[in-house]
């Protein structure tokens, strides 16, 4: 297991991510952050915050629960374990900032964004993940990444939050076992 960031690197790229996001959207009015439960939620959270810290704006913040929507659910024996989506906004005519923790296949987003629409038709989508780690088996891109990963398939990419992990961290994991 290798850490990519520690607590304070992690600062540093949610302070940097909130930065980008001011630049790139003028109008703070019209924005508003949904995050992917579990750890996009967290995320989203954090670099509103950092927002209202540098511009003195209270941005809308929303959780999204895609377990309904996933394709990965067919043929399982276990019941999916749903969550609540609590977006208490309208998403309508609203620049939709959608948070999740690691970009990967791009399944998730796919799942994300028809949950998203079902709720309304937003001005505008723009995708932030913490980590993009490639592999994608969609048409996906993020418009604001945290750290570009190079990885194998055999890798996982470990994202540890204060509010649910008590830490602070990401980990690069091999679980190819021939390599350890």
């Amino acid at each position: 297991m290798q850490q990519i960031l520690d607590a304070k690197g992690l600062q540093r790229t949610i302070n940097r991510l909130a930065h980008e996001v001011i630049e790139r959207n003028k109008d703070l009015e019209r924005l508003a952050f949904v995050g992917i439960r579990t750890r996009g939620e967290y995320l989203a959270h954090r670099i509103a915050r950092k927002i209202f810290e540098l511009e003195g704006k209270q941005l809308p913040v929303g959780v999204l629960d895609i377990t309904l929507y996933r394709d990965d659910l067919r043929g399982r024996l276990d019941q999916p374990v749903l969550k609540s989506t609590e977006i208490l906004f309208d998403v309508k005519d609203k620049i939709i900032i959608l948070v999740d923790d690691v970009l990967f296949t791009g399944r998730t987003v796919r799942s994300a964004l028809n949950a998203l629409m079902d709720l309304g038709r937003p001005a505008r989508i723009e995708l932030l993940v913490l980590v993009d780690r490639g592999h994608r088996e969609l048409p996906i891109k993020a418009d604001f990444v945290g750290k570009n990963v190079p990885t194998a398939k055999t890798h996982e990419i470990r994202v540890l939050l204060q509010e649910i992990d008590g830490d602070d961290s990401v980990y690069l994991v091999n679980h190819d076992r021939k390599k350890e």
